[in-house]
């Protein structure tokens, strides 16, 4: 448990809003550091064959003006790619226009305390929201996501064995760090101006959405499960 709750406070979180081709976007964005160097960082960020060890099988081609598709997940552009430090790609679920969707990395180097080579990670995924789904689930909607595939980046650069996203739900230290992304996603989404109670009430919908309560308690539950929860263990689309 305290492994998982080390890795839930590792990361800063913020949310935010900015410009994109397709209208006006909320943004989220996470920050960690790694006791990695950044060639290393950007490898496991841009490499095919390391993207499916942490995320998720990808095609196509990755470079500057390519385009590529995860399996089961988003599809799109590389919009800009300057190694080792940035890539931005497009980021778009089904028939959802180009423009309205994008995830930015940015990798920065640095020191660790002893004087060894350390990487500050940033990821922004910025989208334009379609409003009632964002009212309803806020920035959890894609912040829990992203901190169930960084759980799993820091697996992979642990060389750890990688939890079973399908069953972290069902296991008490999966739901705890599922609990615990939702909560820190409210207090950033208040740290953005939202009223408490709007934000704890968004963050509790999302709760609801990737980590439902076992049967028994459903019973008495006020708000009833999305029924496309099944897919929590991924980034769930924000743009219309």
């Amino acid at each position: 448990m305290s492994d998982l709750v080390d890795r839930i406070n590792a990361v800063r979180r913020e949310v935010g809003g900015r410009t994109l081709p397709g209208g006006d976007a909320t943004t989220v964005v996470l920050r960690r550091s790694y006791p990695y160097p950044v060639e290393d960082l950007w490898d496991a960020c841009t490499a095919p064959e390391r993207i499916a060890r942490w995320l998720a099988p990808v095609s196509g081609d990755l470079r500057l003006g390519g385009r590529y598709q995860l399996e089961g997940n988003a599809g799109g552009e590389v919009l800009r790619c300057e190694p080792p430090t940035l890539i931005s790609v497009s980021w778009i679920f089904g028939e959802a226009p180009e423009g309205t969707s994008e995830v930015t990395v940015r990798l920065t180097a640095q020191e660790t305390d002893g004087g060894g080579s350390a990487t500050l990670f940033e990821l922004e995924h910025a989208a334009v929201p379609d409003p009632s789904f964002w009212d309803e689930y806020g920035p959890g909607a894609v912040g829990v996501g992203w901190d169930l595939a960084l759980l799993g980046l820091d697996h992979h650069l642990d060389g750890a064995d990688l939890p079973r996203e399908e069953e972290m739900h069902l296991v008490p230290e999966g739901r705890a760090f599922i609990l615990a992304s939702c909560e820190r996603w409210g207090e950033a989404h208040v740290a953005s101006g939202v009223p408490e109670a709007d934000a704890g009430r968004s963050a509790g919908n999302t709760a609801a959405f990737y980590a439902p309560p076992p049967p028994r308690e459903r019973l008495n539950a006020r708000h009833p499960t999305p029924t496309d929860a099944r897919r929590r263990s991924r980034p769930a689309p924000a743009a219309s």
